[in-house]
């Protein structure tokens, strides 16, 4: 059976662009067609692709991930017989520089996209169209996580007024309590508490949080720090507290809110679907994974099927290093690949910091990499990373929940499993100064002192 290739750039606003290849003659036998995601310009795309043959033909389409617009077109396509690959937008931009180095244009990449699945098919993999419940869990956890960034950089700014203000809140009041709340809406100026005193302070707190009547003790502590911040700004306010206060009370409700959007949307939405999706939630027996973490791998995961292999699951998650050979020779110690989604990535980090303490194969690669290689805890971390997100790939395929088991591969119980990872595989906190990034730093620059004086030597 005869294939053709149809490269497509896709555009955001504008018009889409595309090319047909024909695999026989190896020649393009259409010239640069434009069309929106439209069900009759895409129609008429087809048919210029089948165009001047008789005999059934494979119709395969390469397209770039650009916004969602690769969804709407891939998705047609792929519901009218057409073989459709998402291509990442790196790897377009490697090939058109092969292509033609000085110059980018619309007609280019459609080749590029086009020639792609000539030069390196075993790179392609089919595009997969998640079902609407995948999809809608896909967004809530994306929105979650957006959520919880905001609340968190809404805090961090928080944190910095109440640096320079207050040179930080004094003992017994904790930054996000609602003491500290109260605090910043009512009383934030160190001029106005000094002013009011103890008495006044204490009456007006106890005024709005009744039940917390016995919670005073901060009060003498507040002014201590009133006084040490005015005998370090002078007598007189430096600052505007009236509008200080209301840009505060603005960002501590942005920062509820945040919060409460968040917990909601877990509550109602992520959880409800995750085990809706997954109702024997084999991956919450990874140590570690919790029903948070286990709905985001299953709504990027999805079908994990799709998947021909656990490397190139691998390769799509993008918890591995970048590889570096020749010869013999071969770089150790590079960076992870961009590839994966980020939350993907930050959702297996976290959980494998937790899973080392718990589960014995993951502890002992920790404590390998900690100990025995030198690698500092970023790194060790991204190791067992790596690991953890193999076993999410073979809990999803088999559909069998994960076993804690000794290194030597004895199953164990989750007390037992505990005690080894404390009794053997704790690393001492002289390797963890030894390794941290800052004695890796300086250990460099005294090879490069080295080098350098040696190449003086020479001279």
């Amino acid at each position: 059976m005869n294939t053709r290739i149809i490269g497509i750039d896709l555009a955001v606003t504008a018009a889409h662009k595309a090319i047909v290849l024909d695999c026989a003659s190896n020649d393009f036998v259409s010239p640069l067609l434009s069309f929106y995601t439209d069900p009759a310009e895409l129609d008429r795309l087809l048919a210029v692709a089948r165009a001047g043959t008789t005999e059934p033909i494979r119709l395969i389409a390469a397209l770039e991930a650009t916004a969602m617009s690769w969804y709407s077109v891939g998705s047609y396509l792929e519901r009218h017989g057409v073989e459709v690959y998402r291509v990442n937008g790196q790897q377009v931009a490697d090939l058109r520089r092969v292509y033609n180095r000085h110059a980018k244009s619309d007609r280019i990449d459609a080749r590029v996209l086009a020639r792609l699945p000539v030069t390196a098919p075993e790179t392609l993999h089919r595009c997969y169209f998640p079902s609407a419940q995948i999809l809608t869990l896909q967004r809530a956890c994306r929105e979650v996580a957006r959520l919880r960034a905001a609340g968190a950089a809404g805090k961090n700014r928080i944190l910095a007024t109440d640096k320079f203000i207050w040179l930080g809140l004094p003992e017994g009041v904790s930054p996000f309590s609602t003491t500290a709340y109260w605090l910043r809406e009512n009383w934030y100026s160190p001029w106005q508490v000094q002013a009011a005193g103890v008495a006044a302070l204490t009456q007006s707190w106890l005024a709005t949080e009744p039940e917390d009547q016995a919670d005073t003790a901060w009060v003498t502590a507040l002014l201590q720090k009133a006084e040490m911040v005015i005998t370090l700004y002078g007598a007189t306010e430096p600052f505007d507290f009236d509008s200080l206060q209301a840009s505060l009370r603005r960002e501590q409700e942005t920062v509820r809110r945040a919060e409460e959007q968040a917990h909601d949307l877990r509550l109602h939405t992520v959880r409800p679907l995750y085990r809706h999706l997954h109702p024997q939630r084999h991956l919450e027996t990874l140590r570690g994974v919790g029903q948070d973490s286990a709905a985001i791998y299953l709504a990027f995961i999805g079908d994990c099927q799709r998947f021909p292999s656990l490397h190139d699951f691998m390769g799509w998650s993008g918890m591995i290093p970048y590889s570096r050979q020749s010869g013999e020779g071969e770089a150790k110690g590079l960076r992870i690949t961009k590839a994966g989604p980020n939350l993907v990535k930050a959702t297996a980090f976290l959980n494998a910091n937790v899973a080392r303490l718990w589960d014995p194969q993951i502890a002992v690669l920790y404590h390998h990499q900690m100990v025995d290689l030198g690698k500092h805890h970023l790194q060790a971390i991204c190791a067992c990373a790596t690991h953890l997100l193999t076993r999410v790939y073979v809990i999803l395929r088999d559909n069998r929940p994960y076993e804690l088991r000794d290194v030597d591969g004895t199953p164990v119980d989750k007390r037992t499993a505990r005690r080894i990872c404390q009794e053997r595989y704790l690393v001492p906190e002289e390797v963890r100064i030894r390794n941290n990034k800052r004695a890796h730093k300086a250990r460099q620059e005294a090879r490069l002192e080295k080098r350098l004086q040696r190449s003086r030597r020479k001279r």
